[in-house]
């Protein structure tokens, strides 16, 4: 398989801001959150893959049997194939010594998570938006070292608040540094949020 197998848009940025990795969501693309990137950390370098699943045209990151409810086998899988991108994207792109994030929205946010929970190794931080729980039984790496925020809305019938919930417990279990977010409406992100996010993307002393 082609190391860069994920068709994706690269820009390179200022050598002091993280690397964002933007992860659309059902039916969107590369370009989808370059606007929420740009209010997040103006400046930082962008690697934006594309979904390598198609449902009915729309490109996903994963398999779903029916609306909320995930192929867990193919999740697993598509979060190994995101993980092997991204090495190989450090590695093509010259981003070894880059602090790299995760930002993702709904589905990109679940294969965000999943690959946080699943190959810490390639991923340790992650701004998920509108994610739950990806698999049911994550296994249980000691995820010292990674740090999440995860922004969800009380009313969304897309990404249930008991899921995400689990979510971030599956990450405390583990020993990540958890921020969570919530705010009265559903699907969507918030300009809280962003604010939020902005805040915790700068809170670190140095790259992990």
């Amino acid at each position: 398989m082609n190391t860069l197998s994920l068709q994706h848009k690269f820009t390179d940025g200022e050598p002091d801001r993280p690397v964002l990795l933007l992860l659309h969501g059902t039916g969107g693309g590369p370009d989808d959150l370059l606007d929420l990137a740009a209010h997040l950390s103006p400046g930082s370098p962008v690697l934006a893959p594309a979904g390598p699943v198609s449902e009915n045209g729309m490109a996903r990151w994963f398999r779903r049997l029916r609306e909320g409810v995930f192929d867990h086998d193919d999740v697993i899988a598509r979060a190994g194939q995101l993980a092997d991108f991204v090495q190989a994207a450090r590695d093509h792109y010259g981003l070894h010594q880059r602090r790299l994030v995760a930002v993702g929205f709904s589905n990109g946010a679940n294969i965000a998570a999943a690959t946080a929970l699943l190959r810490p190794d390639a991923l340790r931080e992650a701004a998920a938006f509108a994610a739950m729980l990806p698999v049911p039984e994550p296994p249980d790496h000691d995820l010292t070292g990674t740090r999440v925020l995860l922004s969800n809305g009380e009313q969304d019938p897309m990404a249930p608040l008991p899921s995400a919930e689990a979510l971030a417990d599956a990450f405390q279990r583990r020993n990540a540094e958890v921020a969570t977010h919530r705010h009265p409406g559903g699907h969507q992100i918030t300009a809280d949020a962003i604010e939020m996010a902005k805040n915790w993307l700068t809170a670190p002393a140095e790259a992990t």
